[in-house]
């Protein structure tokens, strides 16, 4: 399937590794322009040199700052405006999950996860929504979790938080239409940097990776039998973000293996 996304602009957020790494990998090979950010300046020189070599350094933006620093951010849609024109596409990728029961998280903790998680939106949004608009396919595209509809009382300030982040992408894709299209993937378990230092810091150190990811795919009674794959979640993001998805707004697609027990 041809997704459209030659020649425009796709802009991703965390981009340096993991989902996000995998998205602008999948957009550069449909043959889109991308601008990346993330906080990590070292990786995230590596992994533009990387992508420049392979693709070609016009193709390529890359800025390290975070996007919870609005001015930054803003800074930031101005040199993608710079340097490709516009933007076509936005994917948000937000930040890893927070373990914490109501009973040891601080206020602290409740400030600081309810601000990455809604800030890490509304910031990237707020500077690129003139762009989109501009696009005249504009459209933005949200990584969630599976959190934001089933909560876990190990991780109750990340699940209320998620919840609140599908609310506002929600009310966006009303507010933002026609001329943006707001959608969102919502996450299950996704191999990622967080599950590799949990089974680092595995009890049993004779235990293989293949091994340890099998035992918790198992205990988590996945139906696939599985954790998910970066790719995997880069390909939907990618169809949602797309020209390809053009009559869909509003919606999300879950990406978790079955896992979920909602309807």
């Amino acid at each position: 399937m041809d997704l459209g996304l030659k020649n425009r602009t796709v802009v991703v957020t965390g981009g340096s590794s993991g989902i996000g790494l995998a998205t602008v990998r999948a957009a550069l090979d449909e043959g889109a322009k991308v601008a990346l950010c993330a906080r990590g300046a070292n990786r995230l020189h590596d992994v533009a040199g990387q992508l420049a070599a392979e693709y070609g350094a016009e193709r390529v933006l890359a800025e390290a700052f975070s996007v919870l620093d609005a001015d930054a951010t803003t800074t930031f849609a101005a040199k993608v405006a710079d340097t490709f024109g516009g933007c076509d596409a936005l994917i948000t990728n937000a930040g890893q999950g927070r373990v914490s029961t109501f009973a040891d998280t601080s206020d602290t903790d409740w400030r600081d996860e309810l601000d990455l998680k809604f800030f890490s939106q509304i910031n990237p949004i707020r500077a690129f929504q003139g762009l989109l608009l501009q696009s005249g396919a504009g459209s933005i595209t949200a990584v969630n979790s599976l959190l934001a509809y089933q909560p876990e009382p190990h991780m109750v300030c990340t699940s209320a938080a998620r919840a609140g982040v599908q609310n506002l992408l929600k009310s966006l894709a009303s507010e933002l239409a026609p001329d943006i299209r707001v959608n969102s993937i919502v996450l299950g378990l996704v191999d990622s940097q967080q599950w590799q230092r949990r089974f680092d810091a595995r009890e049993d150190q004779s235990q293989t990776r293949d091994a340890w990811y099998a035992d918790l795919a198992r205990r988590k009674a996945i139906p696939l039998g599985r954790l998910g794959r970066a790719e995997e979640a880069a390909r939907a993001l990618l169809f949602l973000a797309s020209p390809a998805a053009s009559y869909v707004t509003g919606a999300q697609l879950e990406i978790s293996g079955g896992v979920s027990r909602f309807i």
